[in-house]
């Protein structure tokens, strides 16, 4: 299986960049993650007037749920979208240990990062925000639900993982719609490192910036074996068996 990476999925803006649909991914048994409802984004703090018609019109944003860090969003912003019809929900996705991890601060060790440790170290520091993420998305009258960091890979991957993997959709296919990122990093790497809070990130496809399917399957490798996939992770941490119906229910269509 691989994912569809038709233009269907991504949406064009003028000043957001890497924004798609989680709708028309596989899942086994027929069905296919459902159009309309979920998107993944990096920042969209720099829209325009245009960008924000698109948003609030055609995609129907009504929940944007943003997983950076409490810092960064006082610094950066939402900028149109602060005065907009839309529920902004900080759900911050990082480590346990640390106050933040944004790209920024992983600049020193630039060519050699293991991501797939960041990515369990964000799951297991962000319980109460993947949960929360969770429950925002099985009530759809919160839809659409657009959900961002910063660059719209790692924070944003994690939890696009969780959910996609919770409902089914295999790991390869995971993998390959968590690599689509690629595609936009270096426009995300140009806008991201004019901001102060990024300012001197490392160079496209290297670091905290490289975008390979093999790190996404090895996370989703490590959660099988842990918990057995994002529905037991989801589970241990309490998410019941409603709501876990509720967000396959949400997320996919036959």
């Amino acid at each position: 299986m691989h994912t569809d990476s038709s233009p269907r999925r991504w949406v064009e803006f003028a000043e957001i960049d890497n924004v798609r649909d989680l709708g028309g991914l596989p899942v086994p048994g027929g069905g296919v993650t459902r159009f309309g409802a979920v998107y993944r984004a990096s920042t969209p703090q720099h829209l325009t007037e245009d960008d924000l018609v698109l948003l609030t019109g055609r995609v129907g944003l009504r929940t944007l749920i943003d997983l950076r860090n409490p810092d960064e969003v006082e610094r950066e912003g939402y900028g149109l979208l602060t005065g907009a019809d839309v529920r902004l929900v900080n759900l911050p996705v990082r480590k346990a240990a640390a106050t933040t991890v944004t790209p920024a601060d992983l600049v020193p060790d630039a060519k050699h990062y293991d991501l797939v440790s960041l990515y369990r170290e964000l799951l297991d520091g962000s319980v109460a925000s993947v949960l929360a993420a969770a429950r925002l998305i099985t009530d759809t009258d919160r839809h659409s639900v657009v959900f961002h960091c910063a660059a719209g890979k790692d924070r944003t991957g994690v939890l696009a993982a969780v959910l996609l993997d919770a409902v089914g959709v295999p790991a390869e296919v995971i993998a390959a719609d968590y690599a689509l990122s690629g595609e936009r990093m270096a426009r995300v790497r140009a806008r991201l490192d004019a901001l102060p809070s990024y300012h001197g990130l490392p160079p496209v496809r290297t670091g905290i910036l490289a975008v390979q399917p093999d790190v996404m399957i090895a996370f989703l490798e490590r959660l099988r074996a842990d918990h057995g996939g994002a529905e037991g992770w989801l589970r241990a941490h309490g998410l019941g068996d409603r709501e876990l119906a509720d967000l396959r229910r949400v997320l996919v269509e036959n």
